[in-house]
């Protein structure tokens, strides 16, 4: 579904992504690990345009996207929750939903909430509270939500443990394989919390200074003594 090739990229003289290669197939959920600094949020808004890599490519779905503007993106199946959610915080929860809503048809709107409500029944509960005095686990889950409401096929999630308590983690990714095995909706997980993703991803990739050093099945990486000595064991990559 999702293909990266050679894919470099940078901040002015900044050279973040050193010729990544990653694959997604169908269905999957695919979790990118790293150290803080490593480049793995760069690599999500480089798929999504904004940074344009400067050598590479891209391909959803066996069609070129480098250069495609976002919201074409967005109608041809690609939905981004962004690390530290940012969702509108003067809107209410369904203006919120709304938004992640324009570029779908809205014939469908009505069903894609009730399936957005299912999923996080706290956001029914608060769809007329204004998205900014929500909790963070909250905020979390209508940053997700949010992203469902455009019909995504592939899903790209960007830190979405970052910051909440132990149960609400949990929580948040048993909704993730849940979105991957009933809905179909296949991920790109992009975590620092690597024992959560590791043990849910069906693959993994290790990226270091912008480079991906390690990949392989989610259950053998969780496994590699390095993985465990840098990622889960106090150390830091």
């Amino acid at each position: 579904m999702l293909s990266i090739s050679g894919v470099h990229t940078f901040y002015g003289a900044v050279h973040a992504l050193k010729g990544v290669d990653i694959e997604v197939g169908q269905g999957e959920i695919v979790a990118l690990i790293g150290a803080n600094g490593a480049g793995k949020s760069t690599l999500l808004m480089t798929i999504c345009g904004n940074p344009k890599p400067r050598h590479g490519s891209i391909r959803l779905n066996d069609q070129d996207i480098v250069g495609t503007p976002t919201h074409m993106l967005v109608r041809r199946g690609l939905a981004h929750a962004p690390e530290g959610r940012r969702i509108f915080p003067r809107m209410t929860v369904l203006e919120n939903l709304r938004m992640g809503a324009v570029a779908a048809d809205p014939a469908h709107f009505d069903d894609d909430l009730e399936r957005v409500f299912g999923l996080f029944p706290r956001l029914k509960e608060r769809r007329d509270q204004r998205g900014g005095t929500l909790s963070g686990g909250e905020q979390q889950m209508l940053a997700i939500g949010r992203a469902l409401m455009s019909r995504p096929r592939l899903l790209l999630l960007d830190e979405p443990s970052l910051g909440l308590a132990p149960l609400v983690v949990k929580q948040i990714f048993s909704i993730i394989e849940e979105i991957n095995k009933r809905d179909g909706v296949t991920v790109l997980l992009v975590e620092q919390n690597a024992y959560h993703a590791l043990k849910l991803a069906h693959r993994g990739y290790v990226l270091v200074n912008g480079k991906i050093t390690m990949s392989g099945r989610g259950a053998d990486l969780l496994a590699d003594e390095q993985i465990r000595a840098a990622y889960l064991e106090g150390g830091h990559g």
